[in-house]
């Protein structure tokens, strides 16, 4: 620091230095050193100690850590005095430590590591750990611990979700075996579906064709009620339930004790399609080898939650794959509905997780401009989660086949409520595009896709989409409990896509009225099978 006095002691002036030699020079022209002067320069030096008095008590007062009066001082004029860096180091220190990682082996067995913020903070006052890097250590061991017991209860958790979503809920076993008696005891169980005089409306395209391919009674019942009440003209609609052979029966006898006049139910297993029962059927082949390359490269539900160096929803997304559901013939037969439905010009398919809420006939209405597949995108909402699904939320596109080929921005579409134009479809070869690529992906041991039908029909019915307004399909409501009640309650469509289905305990009990209040609960089979409201 230069202090410089004018000649005629009026002005002093102060002036950056580079060490305490230039810190006490004192130039005073070429006049001698009077007395006059030694006083303004004691007064000077008074006025400046009286300053580094006042910066030290406000920085006790602030609890900083203690300091010199001069070392005070510089932190408050910067950046530098006396050759003291001024610049804190605390942040350094920590990032250094928290960059380090622990293992669960160095976290096992320790009972000191502080478990909550408030048991943290008073390991800190207590032991005396005034310094930054025993603060990083510690604050790293409850972190780290922190981090492992959430991924541990997150895995349960979707393990958990996944054993109670794949398992068959005793009630519905219930409601299929009394149906099933209840077909073999009763002819009223066995009628024909539909009666005869109505048989020509199922290839009469005047009418409204709905496909529902399910093998569960309880939620074929739901989207047929829920279809037909709030049609405006049910006299026109014609529902196609296309079942499995061991559903059949039970099936029959549901709707055969509950008819839903005057709309025409069809009720029919794929044994009893001519096509499906001719020759060889890639979707049964491509289920069949699918099986058992999930089998053999998953490993069971055991080997994934045990597998350490994953993510939860990676663990999450591979636990559903396991679901049945993704290796069911349901899931997979909607893309043949131009073979099993060849005098048909357009349908529309719902899947058995949805409610119908609103008419569904001007779907038929819309221009579709030559397209095949009328959907709702999925990355256009607000619903982050549910609705911000592109191509690579679905594919692999570290894998070259689907690199190459897609655009990985590309908006998606959902499944659960489609209308399409078969006579369109025909015209085209998305299903042996679709079975193209099933086959690849078993060839490469799932690893174009995990999971799921939807990935290979966004490839199949790629540049064959018709966008529709959301309002006809409302998704997510099997994934998550904060969807907003009146949104779901002014959807044409709700879809139930999701672990939580409405028929299972671990539904949301906010959204699960909306499903339940489609069936009859004072029915003898629902009451005999304790079917619940809950």
């Amino acid at each position: 620091m230069l202090l410089q006095i004018s000649p005629s002691l009026r002005h002093v002036t102060v002036l950056p230095g580079k060490g305490l030699k230039e810190f006490i020079k004192v130039k005073v022209a070429s006049r001698r050193l009077s007395y006059r002067m030694l006083f303004y320069s004691l007064l000077f030096f008074t006025f400046l100690l009286r300053f580094v008095f006042v910066l030290t008590a406000v920085d006790n007062i602030d609890g900083e850590n203690k300091c010199s009066s001069i070392g005070c001082l510089g932190k408050k004029l910067r950046p530098k005095i006396l050759g003291r860096s001024l610049e804190p180091n605390v942040p350094e220190v920590i990032y250094g430590i928290l960059d380090q990682p622990l293992s669960k082996d160095e976290l096992e067995g320790r009972s000191d590591i502080p478990q909550t913020l408030e048991e943290f903070m008073i390991q800190m006052k207590e032991g005396g750990y005034d310094d930054a890097k025993t603060f990083a250590i510690k604050l790293r061991e409850m972190v780290t611990f922190m981090e492992q017991r959430t991924r541990e209860a997150k895995i349960q958790e979707y393990l958990y979700r996944h054993v109670a979503s794949s398992s068959i809920p005793k009630q519905l076993h219930c409601l299929g075996l009394r149906l099933a008696s209840e077909h073999t005891n009763n002819a009223a169980a066995r009628l024909q579906l539909p009666s005869a005089e109505l048989v020509p409306a199922l290839v009469d395209n005047n009418y409204f064709h709905f496909v529902l391919a399910s093998d569960n009674v309880l939620a074929a019942s739901v989207v047929a009620t829920s279809l037909i009440q709030n049609s405006l003209r049910p006299h026109k609609v014609v529902l196609h339930i296309i079942t499995d052979r061991k559903t059949y029966y039970p099936m029959q006898a549901w709707f055969s004790l509950h008819p839903l006049s005057p709309a025409v139910i069809e009720v029919k297993a794929l044994h009893h399609f001519d096509w499906f029962t001719k020759g060889k059927v890639p979707v049964l082949e491509a289920m069949e080898k699918d099986q058992n390359v999930r089998s053999q490269f998953r490993g069971g539900s055991s080997a994934i939650v045990a597998n350490a160096s994953e993510k939860p929803n990676v663990i999450a997304a591979k636990l559903q794959a396991l679901s049945p559901k993704y290796n069911s013939v349901m899931n997979h037969i909607r893309i043949h509905l131009p073979e099993l439905f060849s005098s048909l010009s357009k349908v529309v398919f719902l899947d058995d997780d949805i409610v119908v809420q609103s008419d569904l006939t001007p779907l038929w209405d819309i221009d579709m401009n030559g397209k095949v597949n009328g959907a709702v995108e999925t990355c256009t909402g607000e619903d982050m989660f549910v609705m911000a699904k592109r191509l690579k939320s679905y594919l692999n596109f570290s894998h070259p086949l689907i690199s190459q080929n897609f655009d990985p921005n590309e908006c998606a579409w959902a499944y659960g409520m489609n209308i399409f134009d078969l006579d369109a479809w025909r015209k085209t070869n998305i299903s042996t595009t679709y079975h193209y690529w099933v086959e690849q992906n078993i060839k490469s041991d799932l690893s174009l896709w995990q999971l799921g039908t939807l990935p290979p029909g966004l490839i199949a019915f790629h540049g064959h989409v018709h966008a529709i307004d959301p309002f006809w399909h409302m998704l997510g409501l099997g994934y998550q409990e904060n969807t907003s009640l009146d949104e779901a309650k002014s959807a044409g469509v709700i879809h139930f896509n999701g672990r939580a289905k409405p028929w299972l305990d671990v539904a949301f009990p906010l959204l699960r009225p909306l499903w339940t209040k489609y069936i009859d609960f004072s029915d003898y089979f629902i009451k005999s099978c304790h079917i619940r409201k809950l």
